[in-house]
């Protein structure tokens, strides 16, 4: 497969976070009167991350205000910080070993639909900020995913990236952004017609002829 850098998308891609915000976001609820005994699992989570924060807010927190859904979103993204500095779970197995090879032969990236600092904590926890050259998010720019993969790709002079993601929403950005799709099959939703499909992390080297390298 021909490429000339690698984007990724984080969760259900790198690692799977879910359950532990799952569990502090029910923290927060406990403590929130209005919010009637709300509770979410991981399972919930793995069908919201992805989308805009703003239709997170709208879906999560429906019987509330635009303003009040604004300021419940920004307490669970504080306490999604925390949790995630204390008690980061670990990436996908294989992850790190293949970021690492990839890393030797191309520029590596970042676009995620989370807010800022989200991409920034990943690769602290997992200690792979080293190996990706560049990040973007709706949280820098206010822009959907398709927008900010071919930001990223403009402004790094990428002529034939690759997006590497496990959603149908991954699928339609990367499309939408004229790159192509390597479908994640291990992580959290489908696909319809990607130009790969990988079982595992460790399966995208082989992709690219450098396993090894």
């Amino acid at each position: 497969m021909t490429a000339d850098g690698i984007i990724f998308d984080i969760d259900g891609t790198l690692w799977d976070s879910t359950e532990v915000i799952a569990a502090r976001w029910n923290q927060l609820f406990a403590g929130e009167p209005d919010l009637c005994g709300l509770r979410i699992t991981g399972d919930d989570l793995k069908k919201l991350f992805g989308k805009l924060l703003k239709e997170i807010g709208e879906i999560l927190f429906q019987g509330c205000s635009p303003a009040r859904q604004e300021e419940l979103l920004e307490k669970c993204y504080r306490a999604e910080e925390e949790v995630l500095r204390s008690h980061p779970p670990a990436p996908y197995e294989g992850v790190p070993e293949t970021i690492q090879t990839l890393a030797r032969r191309f520029p590596l990236f970042i676009v995620s639909n989370c807010q800022s600092g989200y991409i920034e904590l990943f690769l602290e926890a997992t200690g792979l900020g080293p190996f990706f050259s560049g990040h973007l998010c709706p949280g820098d720019t206010g822009l959907p995913k398709a927008d900010n993969i071919r930001i990223l790709s403009e402004r790094f002079g990428l002529k034939h990236g690759v997006y590497v993601g496990d959603t149908a929403l991954d699928e339609r950005s990367a499309k939408a952004a004229g790159t192509a799709f390597i479908f994640a099959s291990y992580g959290f939703g489908r696909a319809e017609h990607p130009d790969h499909v990988i079982l595992s992390p460790r399966d995208l080297p082989a992709l690219f002829d450098c396993r090894g390298k």
